[in-house]
């Protein structure tokens, strides 16, 4: 069973009323029971924190997956730049396959070497990041070199060892929390009891647990080969086109283009593919349209094609005035 299969397995039983197998059963309690235990560790302080001296918000994820968590932080970035802070971001560089971390990533950097999400948050975002599996070095990494207000760790929910100011959970407007068990029988990292410790929750859409919504809608198609030129996705609507992608939940991106009226022909990867030219070639010489994910491992061998379709978000309104609130409350910004 390769990757792409074992993955869909486990979507069908996480989110369908599909009951787990019995024999995963056991493997999520004693992953729970890990999970609890370091838990209590670290409210003992057994486990060591260590804060890295400026104000540090985490965003993450419960569950196993994409819930919108980059282009969430990418719009987190962005709204407290213009109110007039200096932002950094550190991230796993998952995919990546660097010999030395924590490493400086930039738009120009490598995504095979450094990691798909971290390039594509120095990209949009036009902030330092720095990746590496040690959220505490390459925070540290980070602050010697750039003098900062905000520190901003991407899916470091889980590793607690850097300490944090602000924790935001995104969750899934569609799938939710699943069957709302733990790994392996179900895609819960942590128990949802670990909610009552968040400051605040968010959804790329509506859900009854969020306190705060986003808005979340596709932007102009741009051209991976002439970035300057860009098309409202109707224009592509009743013609031929590809659609392709290798993220957490393709089905959104896909549903997200037929919603505007496109009918594409698709094809989809493991999350994070270290795609080739020959991955988005077709026998035709329609359009191909990726996430933007996707498109910063692709636009070295791109050709007039090709396009992404960037996700665009609009925060509920109460969402800066607490972000702002809280920073004050919880640090000495303000």
């Amino acid at each position: 069973m390769n990757r792409v299969r074992l993955e869909n397995w486990f979507n069908r039983i996480w989110y369908s009323d599909i009951r787990p197998p019995w024999w995963l059963l056991p493997f999520s309690w004693l992953y729970c029971g890990v999970v609890y235990a370091r838990q209590l560790a670290r409210r003992l302080g057994l486990l060591k924190v260590v804060y890295p001296g400026v104000a540090t918000i985490v965003v993450g994820n419960l569950t196993v997956g994409g819930t919108g968590k980059t282009p969430f932080v990418i719009a987190l970035s962005r709204l407290l730049s213009v109110d007039g802070l200096r932002v950094g971001i550190v991230t796993r560089g998952y995919g990546g396959d660097a010999r030395d971390w924590p490493c400086e990533v930039t738009t120009d950097s490598d995504p095979l070497k450094y990691g798909d999400e971290a390039v594509l948050l120095a990209g949009s975002t036009g902030v330092p990041v720095y990746a590496g599996p040690d959220r505490l070095a390459a925070a540290r990494a980070l602050l010697a070199e750039h003098s900062i207000d905000v520190l901003i760790s991407d899916d470091g929910l889980q590793h607690t060892r850097l300490g944090r100011d602000i924790e935001i959970v995104m969750i899934d407007p569609e799938r939710s929390f699943g069957n709302g068990i733990c790994l392996p029988a179900g895609p819960l990292r942590e128990p949802l009891s670990r909610l009552e410790d968040i400051d605040a929750t968010v959804a790329l859409g509506m859900h009854p647990a969020a306190k705060f919504q986003f808005a979340a809608a596709p932007g102009e198609a741009i051209n991976l080969a002439t970035p300057a030129r860009r098309l409202p996705l109707k224009d592509f609507a009743g013609k031929p086109c590809h659609a392709v992608t290798g993220i957490a939940n393709p089905e959104r991106f896909f549903r997200m283009l037929k919603e505007q009226g496109l009918q594409p022909d698709t094809r989809c990867f493991e999350d994070h593919h270290a795609f080739n030219a020959a991955d988005i070639r077709f026998d035709d010489d329609s359009a191909v349209l990726m996430t933007a994910k996707d498109a910063v491992k692709c636009r070295k061998f791109a050709n007039s094609n090709d396009w992404y379709v960037p996700l665009e978000l609009h925060p509920d309104p109460a969402f800066k005035h607490w972000l702002l609130e809280i920073l004050k409350r919880k640090t000495n910004l303000g």
